[in-house]
């Protein structure tokens, strides 16, 4: 067993490896089927726009290490336990593509993630402190509401920007594996009122993040 000092050290090493993007890929970065054009091939607003998108998803999964940590530190079953950092060891792949991508188009991360971060631990701690029910009901909320919001940038992308295309597709398959499995595991749905907090909150994050 854990002590609380283990806990809030591994809590701070998670944040740190997540932050840092010292968190490594466990699987090779989607690679465009179509024949790819350089990043400099775009023009330069179609750039900073791709840019701007990819720091947005950036920052999502910023997020989606945060949720899924918190929600494994408050779950209340070793099996939940270990579904949550499975899935936070899968949204590490996305984090790493989508740092490296942000990169490749010349645009640097949120400069708010650790408020990101914050944040969104927090939430996963009080939904797993709801029970094991509800917290996986909020991982299938914020999966659909994921899904919506790759769809979003995948039509919002330049034409040109292949590579980011192959990313968001990747990380789309994934994201509805993960709501599926979310339900298949006893997940509740969330009330309305729950829900469209949450969308009101992501369009903030998603407004602010394509800017800082």
């Amino acid at each position: 067993m854990q002590t609380l000092v283990d806990q809030l050290i591994s809590d701070a090493d998670n944040a740190l490896r997540t932050l840092t993007g010292a968190l490594p890929a466990r699987r090779p970065t989607p690679q465009p089927s179509t024949v790819e054009e350089e990043p400099l091939a775009l023009l330069e607003g179609e750039r900073r726009h791709a840019a701007a998108l990819m720091r947005v998803d950036h920052v999502g999964e910023v997020c989606a290490q945060a949720l899924y940590h918190g929600q494994a530190r408050a779950a209340q079953s070793d099996r939940l336990r270990a579904h949550f950092r499975d899935a936070a060891l899968e949204e590490g792949d996305h984090l790493a593509w989508t740092r490296e991508r942000l990169a490749e188009l010349g645009g640097r991360p949120s400069l708010l993630n650790p408020l990101w971060y914050a944040g969104a631990f927090a939430l996963g701690v009080l939904a797993g402190r709801a029970g094991d029910r509800v917290s996986l009901g909020f991982v299938m909320e914020t999966e659909a509401q994921v899904e919506q919001h790759l769809k979003s940038h995948l039509e919002r992308l330049p034409k040109a920007d292949h590579a980011s295309r192959a990313v968001l597709e990747a990380m789309s398959e994934d994201e509805a594996r993960h709501g599926s499995r979310a339900r298949a595991e006893g997940g509740r749905e969330l009330p309305a009122p729950v829900r469209a907090a949450m969308r009101a909150a992501a369009r903030v994050m998603t407004a602010t993040a394509y800017w800082l």
